[in-house]
């Protein structure tokens, strides 16, 4: 377990930013969580600012977030604990900001270009198994870690989009689209879903502790929580960029991967079992004995992202849509 070595904090933007010579304001074209950015030059050198605040961003709002992690995770050092091959890009952070000083500001290196195209393009295989290798070799170096700091707590990893938080937003005007879309997904899925999915998936969208308990009896390390390909790079020097630290917290490595099939599912240069093999096999060769465990995490955490994005999955074909149910069914085995 590497020794983590807090990292300071400022406290305004003027402190974060001093020095800089231009500003300007953009929307991210992948970003969903309706958190504006800026293009900052400091030094000559671009720089990218991204403020946080749980008003600003519904998907804190949907896990309950009651901190600003990504500052948390600076601030404890986490970043400085990260295998050498991942690349955060974080510069510098500002904390206490906002509301009850609710928020904070990173500063990170532009590394737009390095970062994943959008589209609909497949992922270049040797992306995608370097992507999976560094899941692994994260998870790895932080292997058995328990949250002594108050980052996103294991049940919260299950808690979006249920139709409590739906609710909440519903009562919001909708401010974003992705939680109205998601309830229109949920009614869907009732419609779409086998009975035994559907009384399993949404049992578990009522009442997480089942799931929540079963994977605590598994093996747990530091997630980085949005394995997804809109937040995934490869820098000139080869290394994988690896940017948003919102849902960082304590967790089983097979969440993060089943995020990551689920999420890029449209992009994924390889079948699923074969990506899963992948992890498998990166897992042992970072050191990890995966076979006291590895089935009986699997099976609930897939089982895990239909609790998350049955919603969107009702929306796919009725192949990728139907992988998912069985692994709902056989995921349910082990509760």
């Amino acid at each position: 377990m590497p020794v983590l070595t807090p990292r300071p904090v400022v406290s305004s933007i003027e402190e974060l930013l001093e020095g800089a010579s231009a500003r300007q304001p953009f929307l991210h074209s992948d970003s969903k969580s309706g958190v504006g950015f800026e293009r900052v030059v400091i030094g000559g050198e671009p720089h990218i600012l991204k403020r946080v605040h749980i008003d600003d961003d519904w998907t804190m709002r949907f896990f309950g977030e009651t901190t600003c992690i990504p500052i948390e995770v600076w601030r404890r050092g986490f970043m400085d604990a990260l295998p050498e091959r991942i690349d955060h890009a974080t510069v510098a952070v500002a904390a206490g900001l906002g509301r009850d000083g609710l928020g904070g500001a990173l500063l990170m290196r532009d590394v737009g270009p390095a970062m994943i195209p959008a589209g609909d393009d497949p992922l270049p295989l040797d992306d995608h198994l370097q992507f999976l290798d560094d899941l692994a070799a994260l998870g790895a170096r932080l292997w058995g870690w328990t949250d002594d700091v108050g980052l996103l707590p294991l049940a919260n990893r299950w808690m979006a989009f249920n139709d409590t938080v739906i609710a909440a937003e519903e009562a919001r005007g909708f401010p974003e689209p992705v939680p109205r879309i998601a309830q229109e997904g949920w009614a869907r899925f009732d419609g779409r879903a086998a009975p035994a999915v559907r009384d399993v998936v949404q049992g578990l969208r009522r009442d997480l502790r089942p799931l929540v308990e079963a994977v605590a009896a598994t093996p747990l390390t530091f997630l980085h929580g949005d394995w997804k390909l809109g937040n995934l790079g490869i820098g000139t020097d080869g290394r994988t960029v690896l940017l948003d630290w919102t849902y960082c917290g304590v967790g089983p490595i097979c969440f993060e991967l089943g995020w990551y099939l689920a999420l890029n599912a449209a992009r994924l240069p390889q079948r699923k079992e074969e990506a899963i093999d992948a992890l498998r096999a990166s897992l042992e060769r970072h050191g990890v004995d995966t076979a006291p465990w590895w089935e009986r995490q699997l099976g609930l955490c897939l089982l895990g992202a239909m609790v998350l994005f049955g919603w969107e999955k009702v929306f796919g074909t009725d192949d990728e849509f139907g992988w998912w149910c069985d692994r709902a069914i056989e995921g349910a085995s082990w509760l």
